[in-house]
């Protein structure tokens, strides 16, 4: 069989982050010129200018900050990169991928994120590191937030939970590692992924996106046979 190449993929967090600096770094150089000449009669003006200066600034620099690939996609195996860490799943760990729709009322409520459901939840325990576990759970507390507010969880449900997590091996995971297995278990519970992918990581809409990953997950079932 032929085998594919691997498609790489660069956010859309990731765009326009020299332009910003560069563009930042110029109003900053002619505020100072102007300054000089106005800084009496429109200080509060020029003030102004100078925080919205800054707040470019800092877009860019966290934008440039982010990875230069959010994911990379290989007949083997799906790697999201993010700037405090990665983690990499081979496909046939992975049991389904979908956009999130979720019907409140009479109405369909589609989620900005990408849901993986995995085979077995343990996978994640050689695959992510303490520092990104930890980003992870407060970057998807509005997934929390939204499952409180729709009876989908219950308020305890929702709170940091830092109790060790016990293996199917019998061994026990503690720390940020253990809270976000947790974390993943009252999600799946809830909305029925364990891990979401947001919008902003993906290079073209989100349900473009995951059709995509669908493609590639079938293609390795088929490149595994």
């Amino acid at each position: 069989m032929t085998s594919i190449p691997v498609i790489n993929i660069k956010a859309k967090a990731n765009h326009h982050a020299v332009f910003l600096i560069l563009l930042a770094v110029a109003m900053i150089f002619s505020l100072m010129v102007v300054s000089q000449y106005y800084w009496r009669t429109h200080h509060l003006v020029l003030v102004f200018c100078y925080l919205l200066s800054i707040v470019v600034l800092f877009t860019g620099v966290l934008k440039h900050s982010e990875p230069e690939l959010s994911f990379e996609i290989t007949p083997h195996y799906l790697r999201y990169n993010h700037r405090h860490g990665k983690w990499t799943l081979s496909w046939q760990q992975i049991h389904n991928i979908n956009t999130i729709r979720e019907v409140v009322g009479l109405a369909t409520v589609e989620l900005t994120y990408i849901g993986i459901r995995l085979k077995n939840i343990e996978e994640l325990v050689e695959q992510i590191s303490p520092r990104l576990a930890n980003r992870l759970i407060h970057e998807q507390r509005p997934l929390l937030s939204f499952a409180l507010k729709h009876q989908l969880l219950t308020l305890e449900d929702t709170q940091l939970n830092f109790d060790p997590f016990v293996l199917s091996s019998g061994n026990v995971i503690k720390g940020p590692i253990a809270a976000f297995l947790h974390h993943c278990q009252i999600l799946q519970r809830a909305i029925g992924y364990h891990l979401y992918l947001p919008e902003s990581s993906t290079d073209r809409e989100l349900g473009d996106f995951c059709q995509l990953l669908k493609q590639c997950k079938r293609y390795s079932e088929n490149y595994a046979g």
